[in-house]
């Protein structure tokens, strides 16, 4: 059983090993709770409620790497979002042609990108803390969608994107293919390029870094606005799910993916982290908020226990470091 347990460990990393254990844990433990949480029908939901808060993951990911932090994901999804809902509105709403979709798409990742750009540029030569500069960015984009929208929805879009949020290849939802294929892009960039390598020396020193030859600055830059391009693609598939667009949508996500990254194993000061552990972070979140669900739990008591669960793995976390320095 050691050397089972040992050849695991090599295998998939001791942090990838641990939050695989406590998911087995969590699944059988709701498995048994509520007969219906093992089901198709709820696994299937998980599957198609996890990709955007998958994708807004890995828009938090990468600057808080480089020791950063987006506070205004969720608000560029929403404007990206309605971005797209403007542009099928104006081109005739449920009977806007595919063209009209394809430069709505354009367009909403356009601004998404054009928000992360923003953002980047402020912080990496203005010299702005992250937090101050993505607070800022946060207000103004939904300062700027309640005037647009006068604070309600947009709907009403061609059935043919509905497959984006609810469709299914090979029998896999849609919107789960997405987040899988962006997360493996999120990993080649991170493990392949040397954008990726340079973002994990920015977290660990930005000023050796500097010395070191890197373009510090433009490598910012490209952290935020690669992060506003991840935000416009959660944004699209949120209107495809919802066939419908807010500002205020998904404004508690933040906290869960700030937890998603820390509980995967992400240095809050930046420079260590992979995007796999996140992603098992991401599906023990989901299967958490499932079960409580099934168990007739209050939706403000998941949010609480989240909360409980990010401070916990904090404390753990002390907890081990001083078990494993006492170790050497």
């Amino acid at each position: 059983m050691a050397k089972t347990y040992q050849k695991l460990r090599d295998m998939l990393g001791a942090e990838v090993l641990g939050l695989l254990m406590f998911l087995v844990v969590v699944v059988i433990g709701f498995g048994f709770a509520s007969p219906r949480f093992l089901s198709a029908a709820n696994l299937g939901s998980m599957a198609f409620q996890l990709p955007e808060l998958g994708l807004l993951t890995l828009a938090m990911l990468v600057p808080i790497l480089t020791g950063g932090l987006n506070l205004a994901i969720t608000f560029t999804a929403n404007i990206s979002g309605l971005t797209l809902a403007w542009v099928l509105q104006s081109n005739g709403g449920v009977d806007a042609p595919t063209s009209a979709f394809v430069i709505g798409v354009i367009a909403a990742l356009a601004v998404g990108t054009l928000a992360g750009f923003v953002m980047g540029v402020v912080i990496a030569y203005v010299g702005a803390h992250p937090i101050l500069v993505s607070l800022a960015m946060m207000i103004f984009l939904r300062g700027l969608g309640e005037f647009l929208t006068h604070g309600g929805d947009i709907s009403g879009f061609p059935e043919y994107i509905q497959p984006i949020g609810h469709g299914f290849f090979l029998g896999i939802p849609i919107p789960l293919l997405i987040l899988l294929f962006a997360a493996v892009g999120w990993h080649l960039m991170l493990s392949r390029t040397r954008h990726g390598f340079a973002a994990y020396m920015l977290g660990s020193n930005i000023e050796a870094t500097r010395y070191s030859g890197i373009h510090t600055k433009r490598t910012l830059t490209l952290v935020y606005t690669f992060s506003g391009t991840m935000c416009a693609l959660a944004g699209i598939v949120m209107l495809s799910r919802f066939n419908s667009v807010r500002v205020g949508h998904g404004e508690a996500y933040i906290l869960i993916t700030v937890l998603a990254c820390f509980l995967g194993g992400v240095d809050p000061f930046g420079g260590f982290g992979r995007v796999f552990p996140v992603v098992m972070a991401l599906v023990i979140l989901q299967v958490l908020s499932s079960g409580l669900n099934l168990l007739g739990a209050n939706q403000h008591l998941a949010t609480a226990v989240w909360g409980l669960f990010l401070i916990a793995v904090m404390v753990i976390r002390w907890i081990w470091n001083r078990f494993a320095r006492k170790q050497y």
